[in-house]
């Protein structure tokens, strides 16, 4: 008990947007439902693999703001490789169509790449990450215009959206979604990745002391270049997991998704100051996040003033992050 209680007190936002929910979901009909939880879990998983990949960027006092347009480009990319042959308005007729764990690999590959150019231009030519990511962000939106010509790509593969939205059992119209597993087993790995494993220590000792970690023998060029290209895997998976949950694809999406991503971490415990941050944690800030816009739909809050509010709890995360922090020291 005195654990939740610790946790309440230094997460107060996490506290409040839950008694938000519980308020909400009493005072409204269908909050509380079996339908209403399954699209929360869905839409969680997405977003919590791509805050993994986010986490172990900002743990080392960097960012990722290419996050998002990263998973656009996969989920594009995934969706032309997928297209059914039979598709009359095919992005490429002359592609032959894939098989969509082909298109996993091909996807992830260039993810892989991606992140390897954001972490030697970190590591290696020292430009800080909100630079390199922020211009790295640019030239995927524009590779993923040029690669689409702007169009919606749809027509795929009926066993790559089934397999996708599939969901395991039915009891009282409750379902587990597929993606959920998913989910959870990135969220092990990252836990045993994090804690576990000499990759996680060096991580977290980069972001404590970046000069202190290299006196004391760590590589830390390579380490960064690792955590930059494991984030470029998460958001290729990422986005070809959502091109099939949409069942289409087109450039803008992933649009802002690295903004609520970090928003996810951040609320998750995982310090803007480096060296702190937990998986669990991650998990339940994206979730509380998730929350956030759930309830603002239920308030029959105009969509437009969404964004007002997720900014908001975006910067008050932040400053009551680094005010802890201050304290500490």
């Amino acid at each position: 008990m005195k654990k939740v209680i610790d946790y309440i007190k230094g997460n107060p936002i996490v506290a409040m947007l839950i008694v938000v929910s519980i308020f909400v979901g009493l005072t409204t009909d269908n909050f509380f439902s079996w339908s209403n939880l399954g699209n929360l879990i869905s839409n969680t998983a997405i977003r919590f693999i791509i805050a993994l990949g986010v986490s172990g960027c900002l743990i080392t006092k960097g960012t990722d703001l290419s996050a998002g347009r990263q998973v656009g480009l996969a989920a594009c990319l995934s969706g032309i490789l997928v297209q059914r042959a039979d598709y009359a308005s095919r992005a490429y007729a002359n592609l032959p169509e894939f098989n969509m764990w082909l298109a996993l690999i091909v996807v992830v590959v260039i993810g892989a790449l991606i992140g390897l150019l954001n972490g030697t231009i970190v590591s290696r030519l020292k430009v800080p990450p909100f630079i390199t990511t922020l211009g790295t962000q640019t030239i995927v939106y524009g590779a993923c215009l040029v690669l689409t010509n702007a169009q919606p790509i749809g027509g795929f593969q009926k066993g790559y959206t089934e397999l996708i939205t599939g969901r395991i059992g039915n009891v009282a119209g409750f379902h587990l979604p597929y993606l959920l597993f998913v989910a959870l087993g990135f969220g092990l790995f990252f836990a045993f990745l994090y804690n576990k494993t000499r990759h996680g220590k060096y991580m977290y000792a980069i972001g404590g002391n970046e000069i202190a970690a290299e006196v004391s023998g760590v590589n830390t060029a390579k380490s960064l270049t690792l955590i930059y290209v494991t984030a470029g895997i998460m958001y290729a998976t990422a986005g070809w997991l959502l091109a099939a949950k949409s069942g289409g694809a087109s450039s803008s999406m992933g649009m802002g998704y690295e903004l609520e991503a970090i928003a996810g971490c951040t609320i998750g415990g995982v310090s803007t100051t480096g060296g702190i941050g937990t998986v669990p944690g991650v998990l339940v800030g994206v979730l509380v996040f998730e929350l956030l816009k759930i309830v603002l739909q239920f308030l029959g809050v105009n969509p437009y003033y969404n964004y007002i509010v997720q900014g908001v709890v975006i910067v008050v995360a932040v400053a009551l992050d680094i005010r802890k922090n201050i304290k500490k020291k």
